[in-house]
């Protein structure tokens, strides 16, 4: 008897972006380590990498994570 299950790494009608193939796909055609996701449309996933371009500027340009002065960082 097996100690685990074998579960599938996503639901069919779950979109992924696919770093690998550079692509929108739906359900779980790739390993998780090359995707992004699960978005709700294919849409969504289709604009995947403009999403966390977008999200990188927001967290790089965030005020709570650069509360430190620049002499701050000297000492």
């Amino acid at each position: 008897m097996a100690l685990f299950k074998k579960r599938a790494a996503a639901k069919p009608g779950e979109w992924y972006y696919c770093l690998q193939h550079k692509k929108a796909e739906e359900g779980p055609e790739c390993p998780s380590k090359n995707r992004f996701g699960p978005y709700a449309t294919r849409e969504e996933a289709t604009h995947a990498m403009e999403t966390a371009a977008e999200r990188n500027v927001e967290w790089d340009t965030d005020p709570k994570w650069h509360d430190r002065s620049a002499t701050d960082e000297e000492k």
